[in-house]
């Protein structure tokens, strides 16, 4: 996969990520009526949300370790959740793991070709 598709799905796969933490936790499913807190998960994405659009290195680098949070809970509560908050961890999971794996391969595709002898 080339840089910029790398690029092109990350930066989609985290707007999602971003959508999908907002409506779970203030509207579709919240873990109190009327919303809850944990919709301020959704703010922690904002913050590697400039240096993916724009293609950072350093960025990417550290989003890869940020993402992992996500994937954990969306595993977690895949796993004990039901109904619509399953399905919701569900595509949280998924729009995790695709993030994750669009940033290792934007960062592969982008690294320095090593130095010559």
């Amino acid at each position: 996969m080339t840089a910029g598709r790398s690029r092109t799905l990350a930066s989609a796969a985290l707007i999602a990520l971003i959508f999908l933490c907002l409506a779970w936790e203030l509207w579709l499913a919240p873990l109190r009526p009327g919303g809850s807190w944990m919709a301020l998960k959704a703010v922690l994405l904002l913050a590697p949300l400039f240096g993916i659009l724009r293609g950072k290195r350093y960025t990417y680098k550290w989003t890869s370790l940020l993402i992992q949070f996500y994937l954990l809970e969306g595993l977690l509560r895949t796993t004990s959740d039901t109904g619509t908050a399953q399905w919701l961890a569900v595509a949280e999971t998924v729009l995790a793991t695709t993030l994750f794996v669009s940033v290792i391969l934007y960062l592969r595709a982008t690294r320095n070709p090593p130095a010559a002898n």
